[in-house]
């Protein structure tokens, strides 16, 4: 299964990630991290909605963001 994590303490709470993620389901949340900036999240609930693009993690200026994909199992080739 992908996932998207989110590093708080890197995150400044610009919100470029939101504008960008194709399925809409990042989110400020309501959390403050050590510096002060609202910090983002996607809710539980709408995790299994993420494609794992990677969008968002490309237009974090703070690298604050991965993406971790999943590898698929290849069904072997009849030779």
């Amino acid at each position: 299964m992908s996932k998207v994590v989110f590093l708080e303490e890197l995150c400044k709470g610009c919100l470029l990630c939101t504008q960008v993620c194709s399925k809409k389901i990042i989110t400020q949340s309501s959390r403050f991290n050590k510096q002060g900036y609202k910090v983002v999240e996607i809710k539980p609930e709408d995790l299994e909605k993420c494609i794992a693009c990677g969008f968002c993690s490309l237009v974090c200026p703070d690298s604050a963001i991965v993406v971790y994909k999943s590898v698929e199992e290849k069904e072997p080739e009849n030779v």
